[in-house]
């Protein structure tokens, strides 16, 4: 499983000029599902990225998760970081988890998160999306299980 999070101000999902999910201050999760992952991937991403500190705290440094800073997720859904793009120059997908296997696993992601007290909305899974992000530092962090 592979996730790159994005501290952000706010993040928006549309999909065909519908507003699908909205946050503010918190942390958009692009998230991929591999074909082999299971329970124990989407339990270490989750407690990873619910106590990871990277919001600043009242001095200024970074030292708050996003848990103690009340942020909210937006978890999106993405095949493509499981692109191989080692031979030519067309990427190859087909180390990512089948749609079939990989939704169930991204809303059990989405409920464990929320179940960690951290609002969370989700984007469209399969859908094409426009994902918008006020990126926050920039802090962008990749994260694998």
């Amino acid at each position: 499983m592979r996730a790159l999070i994005q501290r952000v101000q706010w993040g928006r999902v549309t999909v065909a000029g519908r507003s699908v999910a909205e946050i503010g201050p918190g942390l958009v999760i692009l998230l991929g599902v591999g074909p082999a992952d299971n329970d124990k991937q989407v339990e270490y991403l989750v407690d990873k990225i619910a106590n990871l500190r990277i919001f600043e705290d009242q001095a200024g440094k970074i030292n708050r998760s996003i848990q103690d800073a009340g942020g909210q997720a937006l978890v999106v859904s993405q095949f493509t970081l499981y692109a191989d793009t080692r031979k030519g120059r067309r990427p190859s997908f087909t180390g990512a988890a089948s749609p079939e296997y990989a939704a169930p696993m991204v809303e059990k992601f989405v409920a464990l998160l929320q179940s960690r007290g951290v609002p969370t909305r989700m984007g469209e899974f399969g859908a094409h999306m426009l994902v918008e992000i006020a990126n926050d530092g920039p802090v962008t962090i990749w994260i694998e299980s």
